[in-house]
């Protein structure tokens, strides 16, 4: 190519625990039509850094990258980042290790200073990560070193918008994952659109610093073909759809539908505003089972209002739109809602404590579940930047602080994060309390509308709506297993909300051990105790079955039963 370097294989991963943005799986299709052979690992459950290490080596093993892509997309994924990139050039010295994202293109001059990363992408990713492949010495969107010796940010070549992001769609999917299994980690995420503009005073990627870091000043919605496109790709490889954008309409994503049938699969939308019913009609026209997130902001009417009036907050419904819009959906059976809101915004007092918590129990009336979390410190949000304005104190505001924070949380805490708190002792008890009621009062429905009492007369059926078979080598990937038992069958079964079993009976844990593998024995039990249920059963019934069968004693089988119907792999009947 022109006599430069090409840099392929490719292999991209997250920086994070648990399932990578889907911005990994965007880039490895457009890298692949352009030539390079792109991979990605879109699931990591390692925890330990001994785990990150022999998962590396392995997957370098397995790949032979000549260039990591690494998504920094989460601030709290700075450190994970940083130990990732430092194995990888432990590893091989040789590879070539990128870092993109929204956390890396905010923080660009802290992260190059580390000698682990060779280059950093600033804002949309995918023309610089392939002029990078290819070569190219002055790839755009790229932070240069000047000539001092100092890194320099120049003014952002490539910037996505509605009319220039008609390369950035799903593709290559058979293609660009390692195993099965982490291509069934895939949640089914579909970006409609890409920016926002709000300003909310929490948010780190509010309007200002997309503007600032990606160059574009207005959120815009992506072509009907490039996003059916996605819809194309994905419909025969995920069992849900999810989507995370304010301004696609009905009419918008039913174009975007044309031609593939939804009508077994589930979706969840994350909407905040107001939303429409003919969008809602529409999801719940389409698909099996629909999953509303309506994001209010605050559950205090008050408090809302007045940072809406500031210009702090996104447009929110009203506490009489939401209901309005609550008894809409009602008329879906296949529709079910939750609300979510943030606690420990600006301007709390008694009085709207008393507001939040209130609507809460409103909301839990009306069989609606509740997403509640206090207030955490985002990098670049106002509320970090200045939390003197609204007389609170942040436990993080600099890069050092963020990762020194990230640094001590212990292995596999993936939810502590820095908080802002009010500088008022008393508000922040009040406000405290208000949030631990709150998360109880929603903990205690949830639990209530997910449990199901079971007797020897209760009447239950395998709902289990997908069972697949792969040989070990190709559900774990042949870079995890080795070659004398890759040929071991395994069985998958997903129940109707995505929870997963493998199955490897015939597998002793002594001849390989895995744990995400319910192996020997255990899955024999497992598979026997599904099968009982093939037809609707009695409890008491196929208790007596897998006594025959697998030789079980009564409340042995009773807990693998509660097991499945806690997964919802058995449902009544």
């Amino acid at each position: 190519m022109n006599g430069r370097r090409v840099l392929s294989p490719v292999l991209l991963l997250g920086a994070g625990i648990g399932e990578a943005t889907c911005g990994i799986l965007y880039l490895a299709g457009y890298l692949r039509r352009g030539g390079i052979e792109a991979f990605v690992r879109l699931y990591d459950g390692d925890q330990s850094e001994d785990e990150v290490a022999r998962s590396l080596e392995a997957l370098v093993a397995r790949v032979r990258p000549r260039l990591v892509g690494i998504s920094l997309k989460w601030f709290h994924h700075v450190h994970r980042a940083l130990l990732l990139a430092r194995t990888l050039r432990e590893i091989d010295p040789s590879i070539r290790i990128v870092v993109g994202g929204n956390t890396a293109s905010y923080w660009w001059r802290e992260l190059h200073a580390f000698d682990c990363i060779d280059h950093i992408v600033l804002g949309d990713g995918e023309r610089p990560l392939l002029a990078l492949c290819e070569g190219d010495p002055s790839p755009p969107n790229c932070v240069t070193v000047g000539p001092n010796g100092n890194p320099r940010r120049l003014p952002l070549e490539y910037v996505q918008g509605a009319t220039n992001s008609e390369d950035v769609y799903y593709s290559h999917f058979d293609d660009i994952f390692l195993s099965h299994q982490d291509r069934h980690a895939f949640s089914g995420w579909v970006a409609p659109g890409k920016g926002c503009g709000e300003n909310c005073l929490y948010c780190g990627g509010a309007r200002g610093n997309q503007k600032a870091a990606f160059g574009r000043a207005k959120p815009f919605l992506r072509s009907e073909e490039s996003v059916r496109r996605d819809h194309q790709e994905i419909a025969q490889r995920a069992w849900q759809l999810r989507y995370d954008f304010s301004g696609s309409s009905a009419a918008f994503l039913q174009s975007t539908w044309a031609g593939v049938d939804l009508s077994r699969h589930s979706c969840m939308y994350f909407l905040w505003g107001v939303a429409r019913m003919e969008l809602i009609d529409a999801l719940a026209q389409t698909f099996e089972h629909v999953h509303m997130v309506l994001d209010i902001g605050c559950f205090s009417e008050q408090q809302r209002h007045e940072q809406m009036r500031r210009g702090l907050l996104k447009p929110c419904a009203s506490d009489q739109q939401l209901l309005e819009i609550i008894d809409g959906c009602r008329r879906h059976e296949n529709l079910d809602v939750e609300v979510s809101g943030i606690a420990g915004l600006p301007f709390a007092s008694a009085a709207t404590l008393k507001e939040e918590v209130r609507l809460v129990e409103r909301v839990i009336g009306l069989d609606c579940l509740v997403g509640y979390q206090r207030l955490e410190a985002q990098p670049g949000a106002l509320a970090t930047e200045h939390p003197a304005r609204f007389d609170m104190v942040s436990e993080a505001r600099t890069f050092t602080e963020f990762l020194e924070y990230f640094e001590q949380r212990e292995p596999g805490d993936v939810s502590s994060v820095p908080m802002l708190r009010f500088r008022d002792a008393a508000l922040e008890r009040a406000v405290q309390r208000t949030s631990e009621h709150v998360d109880a009062l929603a903990k205690k429905h949830e639990e209530k509308k997910q449990r199901i009492s079971l007797n020897g007369g209760t009447r239950l059926k395998n709902t289990a709506p997908s069972t697949l078979r792969f040989e070990l080598g190709d559900w774990l990937g042949a870079h995890r297993v080795p070659a004398k038992v890759a040929r071991e069958q395994v069985t998958v079964v997903r129940s109707v909300n995505g929870t997963g079993l493998a199955c490897a009976p015939s597998l002793s844990p002594r001849r390989f051990a895995d744990p995400t593998l319910d192996q020997g024995e255990d899955g024999r039990i497992l598979l026997a105790t599904l099968a009982a249920f093939e037809r609707p059963t009695t409890v008491s019934h196929a208790v007596t079955q897998l006594g025959t069968k697998v030789k079980l004693d009564p409340h042995s089988a009773r807990e693998v039963i509660e097991h499945l119907v806690d997964g919802r792999f058995l449902q009544p009947a």
